[in-house]
């Protein structure tokens, strides 16, 4: 079912008449959006009005960004003025750069952790107000402050537990060529940008995924951008979220050649075992996100890429065998973690670069809920043993 609701009815559902909602909330409308949808049936999704898969095939990151932050696909010069702008908003004030090396220092811990601490740090530091406080022009200037900082606190993270000094973004780089760049030091090469832009593209926003709705949750309690973006990233961190590609890439270090792919699947269903980068929440065929970056895997070529598409065929055949009444089929974590890998992102880095993408689909999702006054507060459906009962003396406990 879709998320979006093109009417909400308060009247309909009143605290005294509650509805009890399916597990995870699967298939519950709980918001009205105009930022985009999710139509697994179709295996389709779409950001605004436009197909993501070829916003996605022909579009830079900013320019989809510009689309969900403004509401539609930028001219040439409001294009050069909002790169100009988020160039810009890179750069922190002195002080607040020592603030959150001292962080980071501090910390020394694994680059979403490092993440995590940092944004919350940096929202003390910039002195972030409530989005209720703020006019639309504030929040939006606070949006991007907070999401600039991510690829640059990830990068720094990444480099200091490698022993490496951090690398500052440059003003000339667009927003992936300067992911590579600070994660490597080294010039980013023309056609890696290119993939790896399709890969955050491709994952910019999906519909009211855990972490998303968890950002607009913190969002409707009027709190500041770093803390709903904080939040959202606790969601990330979960392996059923942000932590598959790595597990995906790890499987086929698992497999290691193509003919060893569909007995490993086999070996894997027996077991009752999941095989990661397979299935979709939403999709009920296959996950669009996952052709496109089949393609790009197979431009950049190598070894990995071939045995990845192997490997896919081999367990496609393994899944349908074993589970002919449900169609499974890769999904976006199978070759992200491919594309990532040959572009030069570090595995430990895999899911890291997925809020690198997400965080500009959360801050519009941010910007969109602020729009409507009113706190997102669910019920829950009491289990435990019924009440009243009276309340024994200590000695009479156990």
């Amino acid at each position: 079912m879709s998320t979006v609701a093109t009417h909400t009815d308060r009247s309909a559902t009143r605290p005294d008449t509650p509805v009890v909602a399916p597990p995870g909330l699967a298939g519950v409308v709980v918001a009205t959006t105009s930022l985009g949808d999710v139509r697994g049936a179709e295996g389709f999704f779409h950001y605004r009005q436009y197909d993501a898969v070829d916003l996605a095939r022909s579009c830079s990151i900013e320019e989809v960004w510009h689309l969900l932050l403004r509401g539609h696909l930028p001219t040439t010069g409001e294009l050069a003025a909002f790169r100009a702008t988020i160039a810009e908003a890179q750069v922190l004030a002195p002080d607040v750069r020592a603030q959150l090396d001292a962080v980071a220092v501090a910390a020394l811990a694994p680059p979403m952790t490092s993440l995590r601490t940092s944004l919350s740090a940096l929202g003390g530091a910039l002195r972030l107000e409530p989005v209720w406080d703020l006019s639309p022009a504030q929040r939006e200037r606070d949006a991007l402050r907070v999401a600039v900082q991510v690829p640059v606190v990830t990068a720094a993270a990444y480099r200091r537990g490698q022993g490496l000094d951090p690398v500052a973004p440059r003003a000339d780089l667009g927003y992936a060529a300067n992911h590579l760049w600070m994660l490597t030091g080294a010039e980013p090469r023309e056609h890696h940008v290119r993939a790896l832009e399709r890969y955050l593209c491709l994952t910019v926003d999906h519909g009211f995924n855990a972490s998303t709705f968890t950002a607009r949750v913190v969002a409707s309690t009027g709190a500041d951008v770093a803390a709903c973006v904080v939040a959202a990233l606790g969601a990330l961190s979960g392996p059923l979220h942000g932590g598959a590609p790595s597990r995906a890439l790890d499987s086929l270090d698992e497999i290691g050649t193509p003919e060893l792919a569909r007995p490993w699947a086999d070996a894997q269903l027996a077991e009752s075992r999941r095989i990661m980068g397979f299935g979709h929440a939403i999709y009920r065929a296959k996950d669009p996100r996952s052709e496109l970056l089949r393609e790009t895997a197979e431009e950049l070529g190598g070894p990995l890429a071939e045995l990845a598409v192997a490997a896919e065929s081999a367990i496609d055949d393994a899944l349908d065998a074993a589970r002919p009444d449900r169609t499974l089929r890769a999904n976006v974590e199978f070759y992200a973690g491919v594309v990532m890998h040959e572009c030069g992102v570090p595995r430990e880095m895999f899911t890291p670069t997925f809020a690198v993408s997400r965080v500009l689909g959360w801050t519009a999702h941010i910007l969109e809920q602020a729009l409507d006054r009113k706190i997102i507060r669910p019920s829950a459906r009491y289990a435990g043993p019924p009440p009243p009962q009276p309340v024994p003396a200590l000695g009479d406990r156990g």
